[in-house]
């Protein structure tokens, strides 16, 4: 067996050993966003240290813990944060947890972020419902070998975001008086903020929001057939549109304050989903 193949193999067959139930919906908690799962019930907690393989995080923000149980009836597996890129990871480190949400059966992806701001309608604190993305990395997880066992060599991204998925988070948030926001999410390598030469550049190629992540993971599902949904929490508006520095700690209080919104619209989404 090929070793990437067997690293994916030996870190899902842990996971399956600590699952309580078939989880049938999978999310990832980017900066701040993370105490979703805590309200996870019946749950149980796998630290991405005890996970063979599965890279952990040094980031603020992102616990690094999965959390599998039950939440608005469904059985959920969900990742408080991720890792990044710009960590030094390669893109295949990233996606990983990916490739093992998948081979545990699990088809359904929400994928969120915390992400500044482009549309000048935008404010911080929005939501976004993520409609397709922008790879600005300089890279891309399928590059090199495709493992045919995996998915097809050319993908199709075309409807990386699932049109039925988005309609049930237009719902939701309709439903909850939340004025989700729309828009395309560019993914840049990192780790510095974009200058605001490169923030007018992303708004001239059509983004409405950039970040550092995200995107890679959407590849790599995609390639799978899993069906994604993204969610962005507009942490601040970027670099150039207001005259004031970014920082990460702005970042994280914004989610904060952010919270409780977007708890709220998530656990309406996987009710419906």
């Amino acid at each position: 067996m090929d070793d990437y193949l067997r690293k994916v193999k030996e870190a899902s067959d842990y996971v399956k050993s600590r699952m309580p139930h078939q989880p049938v919906l999978s999310m990832v908690l980017g900066s701040g966003l993370g105490d979703l799962a805590e309200e996870i019930q019946n749950a149980v907690r796998i630290p991405y240290k005890e996970i063979p393989h599965l890279p952990v995080s040094g980031v603020a923000g992102h616990a690094g813990v999965m959390v599998i149980g039950e939440l608005e009836g469904k059985k959920v597996l969900a990742l408080q944060g991720r890792v990044h890129f710009y960590e030094g990871y390669s893109m295949k480190e990233v996606t990983f947890s990916v490739r093992v949400i998948n081979s545990l059966g699990i088809n359904s992806y929400i994928v969120t972020n915390a992400a500044g701001g482009v549309n000048r309608n935008f404010k911080a604190g929005d939501l976004m419902l993520m409609t397709d993305h922008i790879n600005n990395m300089g890279d891309n997880p399928l590059y090199g070998k495709n493992y045919d066992e995996l998915g097809p060599r050319f993908p199709d991204m075309t409807y990386a975001y699932d049109r039925e998925y988005m309609d049930i988070a237009r719902k939701a948030a309709r439903s909850l008086g939340i004025d989700l926001k729309e828009g395309v999410y560019m993914a840049n390598r990192g780790p510095t903020y974009e200058t605001p030469a490169e923030v007018r550049f992303a708004a001239a190629v059509g983004a409405d929001a950039v970040g550092m992540s995200t995107i890679p993971e959407v590849i790599v599902a995609v390639h799978m057939g899993m069906r994604v949904l993204g969610i962005s929490c507009i942490t601040n508006i970027a670099a150039g549109i207001l005259d004031q520095p970014l920082s990460h700690k702005e970042v994280i209080e914004t989610t904060m304050k952010s919270k409780p919104k977007f708890i709220k619209l998530m656990r309406e989404i996987i009710r419906e989903i």
